[in-house]
């Protein structure tokens, strides 16, 4: 399963699935350096940084504002 990090309130990371949801998780529970915006990786238990998918999202994003203040 997939998520982006949404936000962080606290000592939680508010989760964005695939289909729109969202779900919060103990910050503890992701790796150390993850970030909001992040793309991550549930597996066997763990979450790991998707790192090419972060790098894609965050240019897509940064493309599209460039767009709108061009």
């Amino acid at each position: 399963m997939e998520y982006i990090i949404d936000r962080f309130e606290g000592g939680k990371a508010v989760l964005e699935e695939d289909e729109g949801k969202f779900k919060e998780v103990e910050k503890a529970l992701l790796p150390e350096n993850a970030q909001e915006g992040d793309c991550l990786i549930f597996e066997n238990g763990k979450y790991t940084l998707n790192k090419e998918k972060s790098a894609k999202l965050k240019k897509d994003i940064d493309n599209l504002m460039d767009e709108l203040f061009d």
